[in-house]
Parts: structure tokens; sequence; C-alpha cells
């Protein structure tokens, strides 16, 4: 997996800026990718983003460290804690037209898997995937059901045998009760 599902302007989120570090501009920010080097490397424009509010539009990247598995990253423009506490909460995007494709034919972006048709190996619909959740101990499917509730599904090759991108969808193969809705 490589970044979070994408917003409706085909971006996606690569990580979310969490507080202020220091004096000199650098900020915290909560990776949302596997490929944290990559997406924060110097030289790297970045979407500013804020849900319901004006974000503060591109950000090149500058100088960027790994930090208690967090970022530490730099900004241009960006030279002090004031102008840093600014970006307090903003989300990092990147469209997905600048990811490149994943050379391990098993691995796929997450924003290449929401919206797919989940359905049985018998064909039956059985719901969309709406999210992918990176856990501790693997990746998880969120598969909106056709009955309203969300089930989670476990990424691997036993559950999912199947991920047809082309053709939309994924087929499922879970074990009993997996896609029942909790209690």
């Amino acid at each position: 997996m490589t970044s979070s599902a994408p917003d409706d302007a085909g971006q996606v989120l690569v990580g979310v800026v969490v507080r202020v570090h220091g004096l000199r501009g650098e900020v915290v920010v909560e990776p949302r990718t596997d490929a944290p080097a990559e997406r924060f490397a110097p030289g790297a424009v970045l979407q500013g983003h804020r849900p319901r509010a004006a974000g503060p539009g591109p950000l090149t990247v500058t100088g960027a460290r790994a930090h208690s598995g967090r970022w530490l990253v730099l900004f241009e423009g960006v030279a002090d804690r004031d102008a840093a506490e600014a970006l307090r909460g903003v989300q990092l995007r990147l469209p997905t037209s600048a990811l490149a494709e994943p050379e391990d034919p098993e691995e796929f972006h997450v924003h290449q898997l929401t919206g797919l048709r989940a359905e049985l190996v018998d064909g039956t619909g059985a719901g969309t995937v709406t999210d992918v959740v990176h856990g501790p101990g693997g990746s998880l499917l969120v598969v909106r059901r056709p009955a309203g509730h969300e089930a989670l599904v476990p990424f691997v090759g036993a559950i999912v045998p199947t991920v047809d991108v082309a053709g939309g969808r994924v087929v499922l193969d879970p074990p009993d009760g997996l896609l029942d809705p909790e209690d």
C-alpha cells in the first residue's frame, strides 16, 4: 500500500501536520504512506489541504528526517514557529498521477482499491471497498456491505484471492461470520 484514499480531486493523503517542532519552522508530520522518505524528499511538492477551510496550497519540502515514527519536515517559506503553527492540522496530499505504478503485481495503491466492487467467489455481490486500513497485523479492506454496515477484511491472498483493478472488482473468500455485522 502506498497512500490513503483519494479525495474528489484525484489526490491521495500522504501525511498530516500534527504539531510544530522547535523554533525554525520544522513541523511534525504523521505519515499516511509507506514511502515517507520518497514523499517527503527535498523538492517534493505537496498540496496542503484543510477540510472545510482554505488550505495553504502547494508546499515544497526543503528538508525532512524520520523521528520517533513520525517525520520532521521543513517547507519552503516556513521559517519560524509562527509560520509552522499555521500548518497544524493541514493534510498533505499528492496527485494520484504523480504515483508510480507498483513494480510488484501483488501490490496496489489504496486509491486503486477504493471504489472496487467486492464480490464473493460465487459472484454474489458483497459490497464496495471504501478504504484500506493499515494495522500492526497487516492491511484490512473496509467493505461497505449492501445492508449498510462496514466489514473489515484482512487483505491476504487466502481471503482476497483476486484483485481485478481493470475489471473494477475484488473477489472475497471470507471465513464464516467475517462479513456479518458486529453486535
